[in-house]
């Protein structure tokens, strides 16, 4: 099998097995698409939209707004070609030196210092977030100062410590939001939100 018939098979298999679906029907291919990408039947009661989230947050794509992500992980995830294709960039400061030197000189985390700098040169991005509970509780800060104003945030990190905490601290934020209550999550999550996104515009 090709890897296109790969994945319509998939996503038949998906179809059948989820429950039936009573959201939006704009919501349903970032549900399916993580379900995809996870064999996690799950998310399809933890993903969290806020109102017409998707036809926002693909207007903003179609607009080439940056992507920003707290992982090169999630950032390797997303796809090139439909970035190319929509002018979009994709950024992540994780690993830049700056980046670790001041995390190191304030005692914080790699995580906030970038989403500082990723805010100070793309206040109106869509950023990711799959992996740093501290990520998103800084850029949760950085939008109630007024500082940033995400296009979209897409809160999925995963694990045990301030996870839960940080998401529902962006739940009670007034942005376009796509939120994975609970633990779950990661930067294979936050990139298959992403791609379905784009891949309804450019697919």
């Amino acid at each position: 099998m090709r890897p296109e018939e790969i994945e319509q098979a998939s996503m038949k298999t998906i179809a059948a097995e989820m429950e039936p679906w009573r959201g939006p029907e704009e919501n349903l291919p970032v549900v399916m698409r993580v379900i995809h990408t996870t064999a996690d039947f799950e998310f399809q009661k933890n993903l969290r939209f806020t109102p017409d989230v998707v036809g926002r947050a693909r207007e903003a794509l179609r607009a080439g707004t940056t992507i920003v992500t707290d992982t090169m992980m999630a950032a390797a995830g997303v796809n090139k070609k439909a970035c190319r294709a929509l002018g979009v960039q994709v950024v992540c400061r994780m690993s830049d030196a700056a980046v670790g030197e001041e995390a190191a000189f304030r005692g914080v985390t790699r995580a906030v210092v970038s989403m500082e700098a990723a805010v100070r040169e793309t206040p109106q991005a869509v950023f990711a977030i799959g992996n740093a509970p501290t990520a998103l509780i800084r850029l949760c800060e950085l939008i109630d100062a007024g500082e940033a104003r995400p296009a979209l945030v897409v809160g999925v990190p995963v694990g045990f410590v301030n996870v839960i905490e940080s998401k529902e601290r962006l739940a009670r934020t007034a942005v376009p939001s796509i939120v994975a209550m609970g633990r779950k999550g990661g930067s294979a999550v936050a990139s298959a939100i992403l791609n379905a996104l784009l891949y309804g515009i450019t697919r």
